[in-house]
């Protein structure tokens, strides 16, 4: 059977439209040679993903972005998700748009959830979520960042200010001046110093004197600590101890009027008789004093002595008075 050149010439055009028709769709992500499904998922914001961008699970290429276009209220954009068909998920897994690289697009990748549900078929709306990319997480951070170095900018103008307010001719004078005296009393520290040295090593051998001589006390403080240590200090204090308990023991017993002290300086009835008895001897010394003669007789003719009382009358005298 022979062909014509028309009949070529179509199979040729025919050919040709087909392999265009393939390379377009393969170029747009869509392979007409592998079985696949859609999927549906909305998002407020797509910035930087473009149609044909790869989707991915694990990091594995399993479809591209066929659709992009917006929601009929104009707030969300829709996009068209081809996926092998071969590769199953839960309908409740997540279209996540994300960052591929520092200087690289964005991608849509299938996050699962392992939530036992029913898998996904074509044409479900998948959850969508976009992931902070390395330029979203810098403007976040910088973002404060910004904020505090412009506050931080005014709060040093204003402080430069406010220095400039304070520092007029007048302080700036000042300034010198103490400055001035400031270098004169560091010279004269200087000199002191210079002399302080000079008297130091003038004065070395006294002062190695000195350290010798405090060494040696040390090491009569450290012989003397020593024996203080040999010592039955240990012993004297418990016989210290005893013998104040022994005085305490004495000391109460007295308070309580135990023993002869104790009674002595307890017994009233002894105190009433002992201020007694020593009114008495003063009676008695004093007719001592007063009559001598009557408790010493000595007398060549055998006279007897008047008697008188504390006033030296005489008794007689008085008893013929009255």
């Amino acid at each position: 059977m022979k062909f014509t050149k028309e009949i070529k010439t179509a199979i040729v055009v025919l050919s040709g439209i087909l392999l265009f028709i393939f390379l377009y769709n393969y170029f747009k992500g869509q392979n007409l040679l592998i079985a696949s499904r859609t999927f549906y998922a909305t998002y407020s914001s797509v910035e930087g993903l473009t149609k044909s961008a790869p989707i991915t699970i694990n990091g594995f290429n399993v479809g591209s972005v066929v659709g992009m276009e917006l929601t009929p209220d104009g707030r969300n954009v829709l996009l068209t998700l081809l996926i092998q068909d071969d590769i199953e998920f839960s309908k409740n897994s997540k279209a996540q748009i994300y960052e591929t690289g520092l200087i690289g697009g964005k991608a849509v990748a299938i996050v699962f959830a392992n939530d036992g549900a029913r898998p996904a078929v074509s044409g479900d709306t998948l959850a969508s979520e976009v992931k902070d990319g390395l330029t979203e997480l810098v403007n976040q951070r910088l973002t404060p960042l910004q904020e505090k170095i412009e506050k931080m900018m005014v709060s040093a103008d204003d402080l430069l200010q406010n220095i400039n307010d304070i520092f007029d001719d007048r302080t700036k004078a000042h300034l010198r001046g103490s400055v001035a005296r400031l270098d004169s009393t560091l010279a004269s520290i200087q000199r002191l110093s210079s002399s302080a040295e000079s008297m130091l090593a003038s004065n070395k051998s006294k002062l190695n004197s000195a350290f010798d001589n405090a060494e040696k006390f040390t090491e009569n403080l450290v012989a003397i600590s020593d024996t203080l240590t040999e010592a039955d200090l240990t012993g004297t204090i418990n016989r210290l101890n005893q013998s104040l308990t022994s005085v305490s023991a004495l000391l109460e017993d007295i308070e309580q009027g135990k023993g002869s002290v104790g009674k002595i300086l307890k017994d009233e009835k002894l105190y009433d008789n002992i201020e007694g008895a020593t009114a008495q001897l003063e009676a008695l010394l004093q007719d001592m004093k007063l009559n001598p003669k009557r408790y010493v007789h000595f007398s060549l003719f055998g006279k007897r002595p008047k008697s008188y009382d504390f006033e030296k009358n005489n008794y007689e005298e008085l008893n013929q008075k009255q």
